[in-house]
């Protein structure tokens, strides 16, 4: 029986690794959160129960939290981190304090442990001066320098304490001998996935219904959209793979598009008729974002199943059904989404 733990694992991605993981027979998923972003909902509750999956509530921000974890699994997800561009914005300074808590204690409970297989999950937020400022290539390869534009800017404490974050687990690793792999995430988006992300923000303002014209907020930038199913895919190839100790990997879709285009799609699911309005974005959002993925398509097999279409459908298809069904949002929406 290979035993799992994911730090973080009642959130957005960490819920959708562990369902995945827990549906092999082999293996037993413990889940270690302080649900202060993710929510003991009816999914979570659900699965939990259902599948005999291990749950540690913790504030791992303090070190003798660690105490409650075993020491002996075989392979250890880290995806525990204050995420999100309206976080760093509002209060940047407890991005700072909970993320480099976050990994600095993990990084000693690591240490003493005889885990012997990590992935550290990171951010395409680590690229967001390289691209503006340096004129590097999109898609964008794993290769080329992290770079933040404004270091006293708040927006970039969550790319500054993720950087910290692949540097301390890929030195750590080589120090304390065991596998460690980082995978960059660009834009990963499915169901349940919160509501402080542009397109729940947008699912929420097309529902309802009282824009005429619509504001597209950032309308000439592009990014990437990847279905969380993908992504959870490609975190699990990187963790398996024999070639991956000490890499770093895209874990994204190649297919670029505008905000703009989002926006109509999302208003056509919506059945919206009014017009819209062009608007300028926010302040520090990089122009373009996406990744070239080709690294981790020949060393993982790692393949995109879903379009960007696809992706955007199915996830609002789980927004609308929440929204009809009056569940109250665990998340405050109307803010500036992030993107």
């Amino acid at each position: 029986m290979k035993k799992i733990l994911i730090l973080g694992g009642a959130g957005f991605i960490g819920f959708n690794l562990a369902t995945q993981l827990q549906k092999r027979e082999d293996h037993f998923v413990t889940i270690a959160d302080n649900l202060s972003r993710g929510k003991m909902d009816d999914s979570l509750s659900n699965f939990i129960r259902n599948y005999n999956v291990d749950f540690i509530q913790g504030d791992f921000t303090k070190e003798e939290e660690f105490k409650k974890l075993e020491t002996n699994y075989d392979d250890f997800y880290m995806l525990a981190a204050v995420v999100g561009v309206n976080n760093t914005l509002s209060n940047p300074s407890n991005i700072i304090r909970i993320n480099t808590k976050l990994t600095i204690n993990t990084l000693e409970w690591l240490s003493k442990s005889s885990v012997k297989n990590v992935v550290f999950t990171s951010t395409s937020e680590n690229y967001a001066g390289t691209i503006d400022h340096f004129g590097y290539k999109v898609p964008t390869p794993e290769d080329i320098p992290l770079s933040i534009v404004d270091i006293g800017h708040p927006r970039y404490t969550y790319a500054v304490t993720k950087i910290l974050g692949e540097s301390g687990f890929l030195n750590y690793a080589k120090a304390y001998n065991f596998k460690c792999t980082v995978v960059r995430y660009h834009n990963v988006i499915g169901p349940r996935m919160g509501f402080k992300h542009v397109i729940p923000h947008l699912a929420e303002r097309f529902t309802n219904g009282n824009e005429d014209p619509f504001l597209m907020y950032g309308y000439d930038q592009t990014r990437s959209f990847c279905h969380v199913d993908d992504a959870i895919n490609g975190t699990i190839a990187a963790a398996e793979s024999p070639k991956s100790n000490g890499e770093i990997y895209h874990i994204g879709s190649s297919e670029e598009i505008t905000i703009e285009q989002l926006i109509k799609e999302t208003g056509k699911f919506f059945k919206y008729s009014g017009e819209y309005k062009e608007a300028p974005t926010f302040p520090g959002s990089t122009a373009r974002r996406c990744p070239d993925i080709s690294k981790a398509v020949k060393d993982l097999g790692y393949k995109p199943l879903y379009s960007w279409k696809e992706s955007l459908y199915m996830t609002l298809e789980w927004y609308k059904e929440f929204f009809e069904s009056g569940s109250d949002t665990f998340e405050t929406s109307f803010e500036k989404p992030d993107v």
